[in-house]
């Protein structure tokens, strides 16, 4: 189901256009309208989808898929030398439609910032805690 004001459902049916990179059945890749550099590439699901929570068993392959492919093209396309994946989940997520931003990156270009600060455990007993309560959360602790 699409919805009719999101911007990216808009994207996926026509009305807004976009730098379309590729359309599938189950997931869309456009270029981000304010790229960090150009040829940054949002891939969304092609019905909406508000976060990962939301993602169906159904979309998870291909949206996935297609970001990989989609990075992996980056390198020939543009001499990018990688790419960054980045997803933001609820927190900053500028558009409430699950996106995955696919940026080309080369040495020097230059980004920082995007993940700092970074923090240290205080302690090893402290980073086990951690892992452990998200094992918990997942339920594979051991």
């Amino acid at each position: 189901m699409r919805d009719p004001d999101c911007p990216f459902c808009q994207i996926a049916t026509g009305p807004i256009q976009a730098g379309v990179v590729v359309r599938e059945e189950r997931a869309l890749a456009f270029l981000d309208h304010r790229p960090l550099f150009k040829g940054h590439v949002l891939v969304t699901p092609s019905e909406h989808c508000a976060d990962l929570e939301a993602l169906p068993p159904k979309d998870q392959a291909a949206v996935f898929d297609l970001a990989r492919r989609i990075a992996l093209a980056l390198e020939p396309a543009l001499g990018a030398g990688g790419a960054l994946l980045a997803l933001n989940n609820k927190v900053s997520q500028s558009v409430a439609h699950l996106h995955l931003h696919v940026v080309p990156r080369t040495r020097g270009d230059g980004l920082r910032g995007f993940f700092w600060p970074r923090q240290r455990y205080a302690t090893e007993e402290e980073r086990e805690a951690i892992a452990a309560r998200i094992g918990k959360a997942l339920g594979t602790a051991s």
